[in-house]
């Protein structure tokens, strides 16, 4: 496998900046070429229930975080469920005092609110084509998903040289799967959030796929392990 100097960030902005300081920190050079854009859903609310209603907000990433926060700037004071603790940060940087972190995936988040005592609504914003399914989970709870933003992909070109690639996200893997030759990701290491964005990769030859020891980013640069340093 290529020593790991350059590391290519395939998720979308704002994320991609914030993983780009946190690489540049670490001694790698990151490449900012994301696969994915966000896209606002702007007339959301249309199809939102009345919000009188709802007794709290689970939340899936910060991307649903912020998307929400823009469509309701008055609505801060319903408890937040939130996956992990990035989530559940930028729910209290958004004005959210209540913001409880699950500190892993859907199925962690689905846990601490089955332990919770809820009585109403709780509405889950998010992507409109969202990695788990937060009701299927909570059959014994109302709860009602409302897409609030759009993961889109950019068709951007796989960058000319790179060590390593990390994957964000499912969708962020299934992209990449969709223009990657089987050749390029030879001698390359692959580092993957979770089992399931690991999952579009098992046809390419990676010189190795690690997945990291719980979904987040912290967890995927320890995958992803030293710089090799300058050549």
């Amino acid at each position: 496998m290529r020593p790991i100097r350059r590391v290519w960030i395939t998720r979308a902005q704002p994320g991609a900046a914030r993983t780009a300081a946190r690489l540049t920190a670490l001694g790698f050079t990151p490449v900012v070429t994301p696969l994915l854009t966000l896209r606002p859903l702007p007339d959301a609310l249309d199809a939102a229930p009345d919000l009188s209603t709802v007794a709290a907000l689970a939340f899936t990433s910060p991307n649903g975080v912020a998307a929400f926060a823009a469509l309701t700037p008055e609505l801060r004071a319903l408890p937040v469920f939130a996956v992990g603790d990035a989530t559940a940060e930028a729910a209290r940087e958004a004005g959210f005092a209540d913001a409880r972190s699950a500190a892993g995936d859907v199925h962690d988040l689905a846990r601490l609110i089955a332990a919770t005592p809820i009585d109403g609504l709780i509405l889950a914003p998010g992507a409109r084509e969202p990695a788990g399914d937060l009701p299927a989970l909570l059959p014994d709870h109302a709860v009602q998903r409302l897409p609030v933003y759009a993961a889109e992909e950019t068709d951007a070109a796989v960058p000319a040289d790179f060590d390593a690639v990390l994957l964000h996200s499912p969708r962020a893997a299934r992209a990449l799967a969709a223009i990657l030759i089987p050749d390029a990701a030879q001698n390359r290491l692959a580092v993957c959030i979770s089992a399931a964005a690991a999952a579009p990769l098992h046809a390419f030859s990676f010189a190795e796929t690690r997945t990291a020891s719980a979904p987040d980013e912290t967890s995927m640069l320890t995958a992803l392990g030293k710089s090799a340093g300058p050549v």
